[in-house]
């Protein structure tokens, strides 16, 4: 039995590989990775190791190497498809019946991921060609080093209708396929299709796997929208991608914690400034799917959203989202960054420690709650006091775990 590449990749990410072996083997934390004895020879010294960020594990000893499918099919004498099977019933995700036509779309999505990357590798030459001085001197000026830009693989796209077109088009991939990876937009009625990003600063945004799947373009100066992104494709639906999860991986696994901010930016001037665990939604409210990615890296997730109404209905928004699923080990924390400001500011004028003290008041999200509604005012009549208790139990109703129901 075969099964879609993009299944197992979404089996794989929602799998703590650490937390599966770690119920057979007692790892140890060294360094980035996790040791402890092997469980397929007998040994006394550890030469078993678990690297969450790579998603293997290795055994010096005895050469025993794989993934968390291969564990389990190692672990407990499995077939590929029974382990499977085993690991989609612990993640809860249902198993998709293999047929001709998602053997099919596995194959096209592999052609997707081919495309994808050709763009991102144009990009980046434009960006440090001629055509990009603009682009580079732009991103220069918003104080990213030469090491962060190809870190991120930034890129740009000349203002020509056709530009990307034609190169892509001359490295044999046909029209349609660039159309379907929204990377050209085909008119309804006769004209010839055009490049969808033009005269922008270019954001690949990679899945967890650090693949190329969609972009992101900021307009060098005036125009609308000032940010654009990819429409949703076979690759891609923005709802369940966090930008910036795949380089934020390893921090936040070692920190315990995921930043969550709103802009590509924001992510990008935080790594830069030794806040690598950082991940942005995509222009849109934080998801409920997004928040399980986010739990899957880190237990606590911190919301750094812009210091103005707009960022603070976005936490409420997020919040909203978060207590249906909140639990002793899953949290939200809300920080309150300074009027005005955003998370790429601050790093940019006050360095990281600026960053630092704004997170050390990172409060819980049950008085985030609270000090929201009482800004509200009317406390000083005992009317205005219930009515504010009330929304405050509304709030704690959301809560599905009824201890920590009962504790906000």
């Amino acid at each position: 039995m075969s099964f879609p590449p993009r299944f197992l990749d979404e089996l794989r990410d929602r799998i703590g590989l650490a937390d599966l072996i770690g119920q057979r083997v007692k790892l140890t934390r060294k360094g980035r990775e996790f040791s402890g004895l092997c469980p397929f020879h007998n040994e006394k010294t550890p030469s078993f190791t678990v690297n969450e960020e790579k998603g293997f594990y290795h055994c010096f000893g005895c050469g025993a190497h794989g993934d968390a499918i291969g564990f389990t099919m190692q672990i407990d004498g499995l077939s590929f498809p029974e382990a499977v099977e085993r690991l989609a019933d612990l993640a809860g995700v249902p198993v998709p019946a293999a047929s001709p036509a998602e053997r099919e779309r596995a194959k096209a999505e592999a052609t997707q991921h081919q495309i994808v990357e050709a763009a991102t590798r144009w990009f980046e030459a434009e960006l440090h060609g001629p055509a990009g001085r603009g682009a580079m001197a732009y991103l220069r000026d918003r104080g990213l080093a030469e090491n962060t830009i190809r870190r991120f693989r930034l890129g740009f796209a000349p203002d020509d209708r056709a530009a990307l077109k034609r190169a892509l088009i001359g490295q044999g991939i046909a029209e349609p396929l660039l159309v379907e990876a929204g990377l050209l937009i085909r008119p309804d009625d006769a004209r010839p299709s055009y490049d969808r990003f033009r005269g922008r600063v270019m954001f690949p945004i990679l899945d967890g796997r650090g693949r190329p799947i969609a972009f992101g373009g900021r307009i060098l100066g005036a125009g609308e929208p000032k940010y654009l992104n990819s429409p949703d494709t076979p690759l891609f639906n923005k709802g369940r991608v966090l930008f910036g999860l795949a380089a934020a991986r390893r921090a936040a696994t070692e920190r315990k914690r995921l930043l969550v901010v709103e802009g590509y930016m924001d992510v990008i001037a935080l790594a830069q400034a030794g806040f690598g665990e950082t991940v942005a939604p995509l222009g849109t409210a934080l998801t409920e799917d997004q928040l399980a990615l986010g739990w899957r890296l880190a237990p606590d997730l911190v919301l750094c959203f812009d210091g103005d109404g707009a960022g603070r209905r976005a936490a409420l928004r997020a919040i909203d989202r978060a207590l249906p699923v909140l639990s002793a080990e899953k949290s939200v924390r809300l920080v309150a960054l300074p009027q005005g400001e955003d998370p790429d500011s601050l790093v940019r004028t006050g360095g990281a420690a600026a960053f630092e003290t704004v997170l050390a008041s990172a409060a819980p999200v049950s008085r985030a709650i609270r000090d929201i509604e009482a800004a509200a005012g009317g406390l000083e009549a005992p009317e205005g006091r219930a009515r504010l208790a009330e929304r405050l139990r509304g709030w704690s109703r959301k809560l599905a775990d009824r201890t920590l129901q009962r504790e906000f």
